[in-house]
Formats: C-alpha cells, structure tokens, sequence
C-alpha cells in the first residue's frame, strides 16, 4: 500500500533529535522514539525510514477511529473542497450546527448549549470561567492525580506534580481545592479494606465543613478515569458520590471526558458507568478526528453566563474540523465501536493479568475498554515506580514494531484505536510482553534512557 522513501532528505535519529531540540520550546513537547511519521493507516504508521509500526498509543488517544479513515477524509476533503473556513463565531456553516446537534443527542445533556474550541485544555479552561460567572463563586474542587489543561484555570485545577511546578511559576489561580481519588493500587488512605469507602468518607466531611462556613464552590471538577495519572480507574460508584456531594452545596460537576470520550472505554462517556448526568461534559483528543477541536457541552443557563463573543476563537467551529467531527461520530454509531471497544478491552486485559501473574515488573494492569495501563514496578511489593524500566519498555517495544507510550513515569498506556483488529490488538500485546520480558532479563541497556524521555 506505501513505498518506502525518503522524506525530502530528512535524517532521523540523533541527528532528528538535535534539530527538534534546536526549534521546539521543551514546554511543548517530550520524546518516545527516534522516528518520523510521514504515512498512516488503520492502526498502522509508517516512518521516514521506511519502517512500519503498530501504533497503540492512536497518537495521544486522538484516533479513535484509526489513521485515515475513508469516511472521515471523505468528509475531509468534501467539506475543504467547498469551504476550508467559515467561522461559526461570527456567522454559520452547517457542519458546526450538525455536529451540535450529535453531541447534544449522545451526551445526554438536557437543555443543554454547546461551545467549540481547539483543545482540551481550552474547552477545560472554558467551562471552568463559565463556572464561575455562573455561581458567582471561586472555589474549585478537583482531584488528586487529575488533569485537566495547560492554561491558568486548568493548570490550577490539574492536581499534579508537573501543574503544581507550571503554577507556582506563573502564579496560576489558587482556589482550589484537590480531594483524594480512590485510586485501588495506590491508595492515598494507605492498605484500607476499601479505598473507595475511604475518599467518600473524606469528601463527605469536606463538604460538611463547606456547609458549615456556608462557602458553595463554583464547580466540582473529575475525571471519570485518569489518563495521564497512569490510566487510574476510580472506586465504583465513586462518580455517583462526587455528584451527590456537589448537589449538597448547588456545585455543577464538570466531567473531564477529553481522554475518555467516544467509547474509548467501552460507553460512549465514562459517566454512563456510575449513571449520573454532568452539567457540563468537556470534549477533545479524538473528536475532530485528528484535526484540532473540542468543546464544552453544558447546560444552558450556565453555557450562557458569560457577555457575547467573551469565549469566542476564530478558528473555532471550523467546518473541516466539524465535518470530520461527524464523520468520526458516524462511524463508531455505523460499526459498533462502542461495544467493540468493552469486548476488545476484557480480551486485552485477560490476556494482560495473565501475564502480569508471572512477570514481577508488571505490578498492576488495570483499564474500562481500550483506555489500558500496565503499571511496572521494581517491587510488586513496595510499589515503587520503575520509570527507567518503562522508558526500556518502550524503546524494545518500538524496535520490535511497536508504538506505546508511558505517563506518570512507569504506566505504558495502551489506547489503541477502537476499531483495530482483534488479531492486530492481540499482535501487539504480545510484542509488549516480550518487551517487558526483554526488559526484566537484562536484555535492553541504557542507552534507550537517552532517547524515551516521556513525561
């Protein structure tokens, strides 16, 4: 399907590596494999050297339908053929309407507004100033280990280590407030019978002391599994607290869907798991299909909160942008998606936790749908993060053809797109084992450490 060429004489690696660190401001990106992609399809790339790899990491989580679906460049290209832009901010196309439309209808949202951005972080930062125009208040209350942006209000609201040090160097703002996530391995209340029990019970006398001194925060803020904490699957039911706990004091809940919407795991939204129903729901990643869009989805009496134009981008609503949207949309509906994510998900971790028994670097492997994380430790028993060991990993696994991406320092994250083959998936889970086997037998050195930075 590709030939193999060179890329308007590019020289990858070293080389490649110097070049980016020359041009790229660090605060922009970080490093897992020495390769260029110049060709994509399905689950697969293609490198300037001419190398193919299997990709189940879908670039960030954003291709959820695969590299290059027909239907979504079709759509693509139709849209482009007769307007490339026409922004929704100061007038009308269609694919933005359409598109709306969709989110209103599987989101669930009664009465609900829609406003679009660029990204994550910007729908992020959106619904937390709506928020607050809205209630009239500053508080927010977030949750360990959660991450919700790289602006001011996202960053503040982003209650981990890397934020902390971005807003302590910007001076970000300080009213929030960060509750424990019931996170099953790594239990911040310690070895308890049940860490779910335990961050409600915390809550809960959060929220009594709240009502006590009569403070009603502007919004409660969740991620209804973390992403970027090492794929942290929360307490069942914990959703359904968080929503009743934010009701005692007339809080909204934001449900950060950025990473997890669009049946990555297995439902169209995480939050249909616990069955709650959020006033605002925030979209990004993989929602334009692959080219830059997001949006917040909330009810209308807070989405109008804030004068005309006041959260207005240009390019927002872009109708190539909006038409891969709804193409995107279209083909998880057309072939099953959602469902085929929660059964390619139990196989991938049955197949996973098998290995993990016999395998002492994998401490935990945990994950809903295709949204997997494989915990490696250097001591099943302490728990200790073995960052050096994951960057090995995934330097042995991109020699043998795989792209896998660590975060939190040791947790590979395996989100593959949802529409992969059951043999591709399998496939590419064991080339992960044998890495981690590699790994664990000595058989990777050091000098991958100085090409994975991750993050």
């Amino acid at each position: 399907m590709w030939e193999t060429c060179s890329y308007m004489g590019v020289v990858i690696g070293e080389e490649m590596f110097r070049r980016y660190l020359s041009i790229f401001s660090r605060s922009n990106r970080t490093h897992y494999v020495p390769e260029v992609i110049v060709e994509a399809s399905g689950s697969k790339v293609r490198s300037a050297s001419g190398k193919y790899f299997l990709d189940l990491s879908s670039s960030g989580a954003t291709m959820i339908v695969g590299y290059n679906h027909p239907k979504v460049v079709e759509a693509v290209c139709s849209q482009a053929r007769r307007v490339l832009h026409y922004t929704y901010m100061y007038g009308m196309n269609f694919p933005a309407l359409e598109l709306g439309e969709k989110l209103l209808e599987i989101t669930g949202v009664e009465d609900g507004k829609i406003l679009y951005g660029l990204s994550g972080s910007d729908a992020s930062e959106s619904a937390l100033m709506l928020v607050k125009a809205w209630s009239g208040n500053d508080l927010i209350v977030s949750f360990e280990g959660d991450f919700h942006g790289v602006f001011d209000l996202s960053a503040s609201s982003s209650c981990i280590d890397l934020e902390r040090q971005v807003c302590e160097a910007v001076n970000c703002g300080k009213a929030v407030a960060c509750l424990p996530y019931p996170d099953p391995y790594r239990c911040p209340f310690g070895d308890v019978d049940d860490c779910g029990r335990e961050a409600v019970k915390f809550m809960k006398a959060f929220v009594d002391e709240l009502v006590e001194k009569r403070v009603q925060p502007a919004a409660f803020i969740v991620e209804p599994l973390q992403g970027d904490s090492g794929i942290v699957v929360p307490s069942e039911g914990f959703l359904r607290e968080v929503k009743k706990q934010a009701e005692r004091v007339n809080a909204p809940v934001i449900v950060d869907e950025i990473q997890t919407g669009l049946g990555r795991t297995g439902k169209w939204f995480a939050y249909q798991y616990d069955g709650i129903e959020p006033d605002l729901v925030l979209l990004g990643k993989p929602l334009g299909g692959g080219l830059p869009l997001s949006a917040v989805v909330g009810k209308a009496e807070i989405m109008d909160s804030l004068p005309t134009m006041s959260l207005a981008f240009t390019l927002s609503g872009n109708p190539v942008a909006c038409s891969a949207g709804l193409a995107t949309i279209r083909v998880i509906e057309e072939e099953g998606l959602v469902e085929r994510a929660a059964y390619l998900g139990y196989k991938a971790l049955k197949e996973l936790r098998d290995f993990a028994r016999k395998h002492p670097l994998v401490g935990d492997v945990r994950g809903k749908g295709l949204m997997i994380g494989v915990d490696l430790v250097k001591d099943p028993e302490t728990k200790e993060r073995a960052v050096d060991e994951a960057k090995k990993v995934v330097y042995r696994a991109y020699q043998l053809g795989v792209l896998v991406l660590s975060v939190n320092g040791n947790v590979l994250r395996i989100q593959p797109p949802i529409n992969i083959s059951e043999e591709l998936l399998m496939e590419g889970i064991n080339i992960l084992e044998q890495a981690i086997e590699d790994v664990e037998n000595g058989a990777v050195g050091d000098e991958a450490l100085k090409v994975v930075v991750g993050w």
